[in-house]
Protein backbone atom coordinates (compact mmCIF):
# COMPACT_ATOMS: atom_id res chain seq x y z
CA UNK A 1 0.00 0.00 0.00
CA UNK A 2 1.54 3.49 -1.25
CA UNK A 3 2.29 6.05 1.71
CA UNK A 4 -0.25 8.56 1.87
CA UNK A 5 0.74 12.08 2.02
CA UNK A 6 0.73 13.61 5.45
CA UNK A 7 1.14 17.59 5.79
CA UNK A 8 1.62 19.36 9.00
CA UNK A 9 -2.10 20.99 8.33
CA UNK A 10 -5.33 19.18 9.27
CA UNK A 11 -7.53 19.01 5.89
CA UNK A 12 -11.21 18.89 6.30
CA UNK A 13 -12.35 17.73 2.61
CA UNK A 14 -16.27 16.57 1.87
CA UNK A 15 -15.84 12.70 0.40
CA UNK A 16 -16.14 12.15 -3.03
CA UNK A 17 -17.25 9.16 -4.68
CA UNK A 18 -14.60 8.62 -7.85
CA UNK A 19 -14.70 5.98 -10.10
CA UNK A 20 -11.58 4.51 -11.55
CA UNK A 21 -10.63 1.61 -13.02
CA UNK A 22 -6.94 2.74 -13.54
CA UNK A 23 -4.33 4.78 -11.92
CA UNK A 24 -2.89 7.77 -13.97
CA UNK A 25 0.78 7.20 -14.68
CA UNK A 26 2.71 9.43 -17.25
CA UNK A 27 5.84 11.78 -16.98
CA UNK A 28 4.61 14.90 -16.02
CA UNK A 29 4.72 16.05 -12.78
CA UNK A 30 1.43 15.82 -12.41
CA UNK A 31 0.65 12.55 -14.18
CA UNK A 32 -0.56 10.31 -11.27
CA UNK A 33 -2.86 9.74 -8.56
CA UNK A 34 -0.52 10.53 -5.38
CA UNK A 35 0.75 13.72 -7.72
CA UNK A 36 -3.19 14.69 -8.51
CA UNK A 37 -4.18 14.08 -4.83
CA UNK A 38 -1.32 16.61 -3.35
CA UNK A 39 -2.63 18.84 -5.51
CA UNK A 40 -5.92 18.30 -4.22
CA UNK A 41 -4.66 18.78 -0.74
CA UNK A 42 -2.71 22.09 -1.20
CA UNK A 43 -6.40 22.94 -2.75
CA UNK A 44 -7.85 22.43 0.52
CA UNK A 45 -5.53 24.63 2.24
CA UNK A 46 -5.76 28.38 3.27
CA UNK A 47 -3.03 30.13 0.18
CA UNK A 48 -1.15 31.62 3.19
CA UNK A 49 -0.62 27.72 4.27
CA UNK A 50 0.31 26.38 0.60
CA UNK A 51 3.98 26.64 0.89
CA UNK A 52 4.63 25.46 4.01
CA UNK A 53 2.66 22.27 2.73
CA UNK A 54 5.27 22.43 -0.11
CA UNK A 55 8.23 22.94 1.89
CA UNK A 56 7.52 20.08 4.03
CA UNK A 57 6.99 17.73 0.90
CA UNK A 58 10.08 18.90 -0.29
CA UNK A 59 12.09 18.41 2.84
CA UNK A 60 10.67 15.01 3.59
CA UNK A 61 12.52 13.43 0.26
CA UNK A 62 15.28 15.35 0.53
CA UNK A 63 15.85 14.56 4.16
CA UNK A 64 15.25 11.13 3.48
CA UNK A 65 18.50 8.57 3.67
CA UNK A 66 16.61 5.55 3.61
CA UNK A 67 14.63 4.03 0.96
CA UNK A 68 12.92 6.92 -0.94
CA UNK A 69 9.08 5.39 -1.59
CA UNK A 70 7.74 5.97 -4.76
CA UNK A 71 4.89 8.04 -2.92
CA UNK A 72 7.15 10.56 -1.02
CA UNK A 73 9.06 11.19 -4.66
CA UNK A 74 5.98 11.83 -7.06
CA UNK A 75 4.75 14.10 -4.17
CA UNK A 76 8.27 15.93 -4.12
CA UNK A 77 8.41 16.32 -8.19
CA UNK A 78 4.91 17.61 -7.82
CA UNK A 79 6.01 20.01 -5.19
CA UNK A 80 9.11 21.04 -7.65
CA UNK A 81 7.22 21.78 -10.18
CA UNK A 82 5.26 24.14 -8.50
CA UNK A 83 8.93 25.84 -7.36
CA UNK A 84 9.44 26.02 -11.30
CA UNK A 85 6.40 27.06 -12.64
CA UNK A 86 7.54 30.98 -10.30
CA UNK A 87 10.74 30.97 -11.88
CA UNK A 88 11.01 32.59 -15.65
CA UNK A 89 11.74 29.75 -17.81
CA UNK A 90 8.98 27.55 -15.70
CA UNK A 91 6.10 25.59 -17.17
CA UNK A 92 2.55 26.57 -15.81
CA UNK A 93 1.63 23.61 -13.75
CA UNK A 94 -1.01 21.22 -15.76
CA UNK A 95 -4.19 22.86 -15.13
CA UNK A 96 -6.21 19.16 -15.07
CA UNK A 97 -4.23 17.70 -12.45
CA UNK A 98 -2.15 20.10 -10.84
CA UNK A 99 -3.52 22.66 -7.64
CA UNK A 100 -6.84 24.60 -9.35
CA UNK A 101 -6.13 27.21 -6.50
CA UNK A 102 -3.54 29.73 -6.49
CA UNK A 103 0.17 29.43 -5.12
CA UNK A 104 0.99 32.01 -3.63
CA UNK A 105 4.68 33.58 -4.67
CA UNK A 106 7.29 31.18 -2.91
CA UNK A 107 10.02 31.71 -0.62
CA UNK A 108 13.54 31.68 -2.12
CA UNK A 109 14.98 29.33 -0.40
CA UNK A 110 12.49 25.97 -1.89
CA UNK A 111 14.49 26.38 -5.04
CA UNK A 112 17.56 24.81 -2.98
CA UNK A 113 15.47 22.34 -1.14
CA UNK A 114 13.92 21.42 -4.66
CA UNK A 115 16.73 21.20 -6.49
CA UNK A 116 18.11 18.58 -3.34
CA UNK A 117 15.03 16.90 -3.76
CA UNK A 118 15.08 15.99 -6.98
CA UNK A 119 18.24 14.93 -6.22
CA UNK A 120 17.16 12.69 -4.05
CA UNK A 121 14.67 11.45 -6.54
CA UNK A 122 17.41 10.33 -8.98
CA UNK A 123 19.61 8.56 -6.53
CA UNK A 124 20.16 5.26 -5.59
CA UNK A 125 17.90 4.46 -3.21
CA UNK A 126 14.42 5.62 -5.09
CA UNK A 127 11.53 3.09 -5.83
CA UNK A 128 10.38 5.81 -8.12
CA UNK A 129 13.84 5.64 -10.28
CA UNK A 130 13.34 2.20 -9.80
CA UNK A 131 9.99 1.40 -10.92
CA UNK A 132 10.53 4.09 -14.52
CA UNK A 133 13.97 1.88 -14.81
CA UNK A 134 12.58 -0.69 -16.46
CA UNK A 135 9.89 1.23 -18.86
CA UNK A 136 9.69 1.96 -22.52
CA UNK A 137 9.48 5.85 -21.13
CA UNK A 138 12.36 6.53 -18.50
CA UNK A 139 14.20 8.83 -20.80
CA UNK A 140 11.08 10.84 -20.79
CA UNK A 141 10.79 10.88 -17.32
CA UNK A 142 14.09 11.34 -16.73
CA UNK A 143 13.97 14.23 -18.78
CA UNK A 144 11.44 16.04 -17.51
CA UNK A 145 12.81 15.75 -13.92
CA UNK A 146 16.31 17.10 -15.23
CA UNK A 147 14.55 20.11 -17.05
CA UNK A 148 12.58 20.99 -13.50
CA UNK A 149 16.29 20.74 -11.88
CA UNK A 150 17.77 22.87 -14.55
CA UNK A 151 14.90 25.36 -14.39
CA UNK A 152 14.83 25.86 -10.42
CA UNK A 153 18.64 25.73 -10.65
CA UNK A 154 20.47 27.15 -13.64
CA UNK A 155 24.04 26.76 -14.84
CA UNK A 156 26.35 28.72 -12.74
CA UNK A 157 23.89 28.08 -9.73
CA UNK A 158 22.27 31.37 -10.32
CA UNK A 159 18.45 31.81 -8.74
CA UNK A 160 15.60 31.18 -10.85
CA UNK A 161 14.40 34.24 -9.85
CA UNK A 162 14.35 37.49 -11.88
CA UNK A 163 16.42 39.86 -10.53
CA UNK A 164 14.69 42.89 -11.24
CA UNK A 165 12.09 44.10 -8.32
Amino acid sequence: MAERFRCPITVHRPSRVESRTMGAWGTGPFDNDTAADFAGDLDDVAEAQRPEVIRHALAKAAKETGYLTAAVAEIAVAAAALVAAQCPAGEPVDPHYGPKQAVPPLPADLQALATRALDRVLADGSEITELWHDTDTRQLWSDQIEKLRHTISPAGGDSCRDPSP
